[in-house]
């Protein structure tokens, strides 16, 4: 049971939702999560760790930068797959979901003021 209500609380957050759904698009860094959500660096970190914890994201080393990206299914417990595949779906006619995802396309880690 512990598995599952860590992903359930992992994925009952507003903040935590939006990372996710930025992620589907592409790997990302903090920074460039930090500039679409308009929140602190601590902010973002602490929401990606919770997520990491749930198995709902991986973070992989490209030289500087920390990418985050989605787990994969295999990499994931029953639960956070099972999020993970349905999210693909859901909020998708949400306007403010897709406004975020119109900004998360464009911002660049380049520009985003690191």
């Amino acid at each position: 049971m512990r598995e599952y209500l860590r992903v359930m609380k992992a994925a009952a957050d507003g903040t935590r939702v939006k990372i996710l759904k930025m992620l589907q698009q592409r790997k990302l860094c903090v920074c460039e999560m930090q500039a679409v959500l308009g929140i602190s660096q601590p902010s973002v970190s602490r929401h990606l760790r919770l997520l990491e914890d749930a198995d709902l994201v991986r973070s992989e080393k490209d030289g500087m930068w920390n990418n985050f990206r989605l787990a994969r299914p295999e990499e994931a417990n029953p639960y956070a797959a099972t999020i993970l595949a349905h999210l693909q779906e859901w909020l998708e006619d949400d306007a403010s979901v897709q406004e975020l995802l119109a900004e998360a396309k464009g911002v660049d880690r380049a520009t985003c003021g690191v």
